[in-house]
C-alpha cells in the first residue's frame, strides 16, 4: 500500500514539474525577452495607432470614417471578404476530404499546390492576373471586345484574394481529418449511410472547430490582403480601393490622422479576430 502511495506521490510530482530543467534565471529571462518583444514590436505599435488616429481629435477621426471613399473602401472590403471566404471553405472541405480519405495519383502535388500561395509573393499573383486578363495577356483582348472588365474591377480584387487565402481553411483541416483517420466514415457507410450523410452527420461534426478556425484567419487575411490587390485595382478611389489601399492613399496624401483613423478599422479586425480565435481555442479545449 505504502509503495502504490509513493509512486502515485512520485507520478503527480513529476507531472507537475516543468518539461525542462534549465534553471529559474534562464526560464525568466526567455520569458522576458517574449513579452519584450510582444510589447515593443505588436502592442506599442497598435497603441500608436490609436493614439495618432486621435491626435487632431474626435471630429477629425470621425469624419474620416464616414467620408464617401472610406465608406466605399469598407464596403468593398466587405463583398471581396463575403465572396472570397465561402468559396475557399468549399475548396478547403473539398481538397482536406481528398487527401485525407482517398488515395490517388497525385496526392502530393495537390498538397503542395495548396501551399503555393504561401511561396509565391503577392504581387507576384497579382502579376499573374494580369498576365491573364490584362490588354496584352492572354485573354485580354477577347475580354475587351465583350466589354467584360476583370482586371482593375472588382473581379480581379476577389480573385487575387481567393488565390492568396486558399492555403488557410484546408491546412487547418488537413492535419485535423488525418488524425481523426476514417474508421468513423467507414462505419457509417457500412451501416448504409450516403456519401453526403457521412460528410454532414460524421464528418462535419468532427471538424467544426478547426473549419470556423480556419474561417476566422482566411477572412481576416482577406479583409487585410494588400499587395496582390494592389497590383490588380488599378487604385480607383471610391471604385477598387479596399481598406489597405485607401490607408496608402490617404497617406501618401499626406492626410495622417485620416489614414491613421482608417487604419484602426482593420486594427480593430485584428483584435476582434484574436478574441475569437481565443474563444474557438477554448471551447474546442472543453469538448
Amino acid at each position: 500500500m505504502n509503495a502504490n502511495h509513493s509512486s502515485t506521490a512520485l507520478a503527480l510530482r513529476l507531472q507537475s514539474q516543468d518539461a525542462t530543467r534549465e534553471p529559474s534565471a534562464v526560464r525568466y529571462v526567455l520569458i522576458g525577452i517574449a513579452l519584450l518583444f510582444f510589447v515593443s514590436c505588436l502592442m506599442f505599435p497598435l497603441v500608436l495607432v490609436f493614439v495618432e488616429a486621435f491626435r487632431q481629435g474626435s471630429a477629425v477621426f470621425f469624419a474620416a470614417l464616414v467620408e464617401p471613399d472610406t465608406l466605399s473602401a469598407v464596403k468593398l472590403t466587405l463583398l471581396t471578404a463575403a465572396v472570397a471566404v465561402p468559396l475557399n471553405v468549399i475548396f478547403g472541405v473539398a481538397a482536406a476530404w481528398a487527401v485525407t480519405k482517398f488515395r490517388f495519383k497525385g496526392k502530393s502535388i495537390l498538397t503542395t499546390l495548396i501551399d503555393l500561395p504561401f511561396s509565391v509573393s503577392p504581387v507576384i499573383a497579382g502579376l499573374m492576373l494580369v498576365l491573364l486578363f490584362g490588354t496584352q495577356g492572354w485573354w485580354g483582348e477577347w475580354l475587351q471586345d465583350r466589354d467584360v472588365a476583370i482586371l482593375y474591377a472588382v473581379p480581379a480584387i476577389i480573385l487575387a484574394t481567393v488565390f492568396i487565402t486558399v492555403p488557410f481553411v484546408a491546412r487547418e483541416l488537413i492535419p485535423l481529418m488525418e488524425a481523426q483517420g476514417t474508421e468513423e466514415e467507414e462505419a457509417a457507410i457500412v451501416l448504409g449511410a450516403s456519401g453526403w450523410q457521412t460528410f454532414w452527420k460524421v464528418t462535419l461534426p468532427n471538424i467544426k472547430w478547426g473549419l470556423l478556425y480556419g474561417v476566422i484567419l482566411c477572412n481576416a487575411r482577406a479583409m487585410g490582403e494588400f499587395g496582390a490587390v494592389s497590383v490588380v485595382s488599378g487604385h480607383i478611389r471610391g471604385e477598387t480601393n479596399t481598406l489597405p489601399l485607401h490607408v496608402e492613399i490617404l497617406y501618401n496624401e499626406y492626410s495622417y490622422s485620416a489614414a491613421f483613423a482608417v487604419a484602426t478599422l482593420l486594427a480593430l479586425l485584428a483584435i476582434v479576430t484574436l478574441i475569437i480565435k481565443t474563444w474557438v481555442e477554448l471551447r474546442q479545449e472543453r469538448q
